[in-house]
Formats: structure tokens, sequence, C-alpha cells
């Protein structure tokens, strides 16, 4: 299924807590919301695609434990961005105190935060060029730090608040964080393509 965006008053006029029930309404979808407020609905991520995402969670999250500095988030998790857009990326990092500075209810829902660190995925069906839209999404609205990782051509892109692209070639490398995620270190080797 390729990407659908839901454009009219109705969608556009709903209030943050009519799309989250609108969301919870239809959870076979994906659902994101971009900052024009329009509806974007994609289908599920495929087995294999899931598989890929599954390793980079892992990674991140044993990363997280032992350094007890924040909390993961996996792909169905939505956040609330400054631009009031809704997205979702595969995998995710916010530090504790960002955390912790929000209340309870805010924790339940589209959390209203931009994490500080992001992975997006790509999937054969994916088009580069608005993931890397995304990417720069994800930066305006406040990520230190997002990686976009391409397993078909084995490509990964560094996003940086600079406005800088890093790009690294193959599959065989150990991507490093940097600043809050100092200490993280994806092993790409690992994913099994």
């Amino acid at each position: 299924m390729e990407t659908i965006i839901l454009k009219d008053r109705i969608t556009n006029a709903m209030s943050d807590e009519e799309f989250l029930w609108f969301c919870q309404e239809n959870k076979d979808l994906r659902i994101e919301r971009n900052s024009k407020l329009e509806i974007v609905l994609m289908s599920p991520t495929n087995a294999f695609s899931g598989k890929i995402n599954t390793e980079v969670l892992r990674q991140l999250s044993n990363w997280n434990f032992e350094e007890e500095k924040g909390e993961v988030f996996d792909s169905s998790t939505g956040f609330t961005l400054p631009d009031r857009s809704v997205l979702s990326p595969d995998a995710s990092w916010v530090s504790s105190e960002k955390w912790e500075s929000l209340s309870e209810g805010d924790q339940y829902r589209f959390a209203p935060l931009c994490p500080e660190f992001v992975i997006e995925i790509m999937s054969k069906t994916d088009h580069l060029e608005e993931l890397q839209k995304k990417m720069k999404i994800w930066i305006a609205n406040g990520a230190n730090l997002a990686w976009l990782l391409d397993p078909s051509k084995k490509m990964t892109y560094i996003y940086r608040p600079d406005g800088s692209v890093e790009k690294i070639s193959g599959f065989d490398k150990e991507i490093k964080g940097e600043g809050l995620l100092d200490g993280f270190i994806l092993d790409l080797s690992l994913i099994k393509l």
C-alpha cells in the first residue's frame, strides 16, 4: 500500500485528543499527522523490515539499560512535535530529564516532545526523498541526532542540527552516537540482510 494522505476540513480540524482517538479506533493502520494537520496512512511494516527494526531496537535498548539515561521507544510510539505533526520513528530515545518533565497525562498521549535521537529504517517500498524530508523535520523540531538506514543500498545517513548530513556506505560498520548518545554504538553487521 502506498502512503495515503487525508486532507479535508474534518481531519484538518481534529484536536490532538480527537486525533489520538482516531488512531486508537484504527489500530490496524500506521497513522501519522503532518504539520499541515493532514492525516498520513501507511500500511503495517513488512516482516523483513520488522526484523531489522527489532535488531536496531535491541541494540539501542541494551545500551540504554546499561546507561540508565533515558527511555527507548519502538515504532508504534507517536510524538507530537512542536510543529503539531505527530510522527512515529522506527526507534527513538528520550533523555530521563525530558521524559520526566512530562505530566503523567502527557505520557499517556502522543507525548508533546521531540525525541533527542531517532532512527528511521527505509523499506523497499519507501521513497528516499520522502524519508530525507522526514529526517529534516525531526531535526527542525529538536532532535539532536537522526539516523536513516537504507538496508537495500547498505547506506546510512546521519543528520545533525547544524544541517550536515553524513553518508556512510556499507553495513559492515559501527555507527557511533554523539552528545547525549555518547557511548551508543549501532553495529550494522548484526543486521542480517
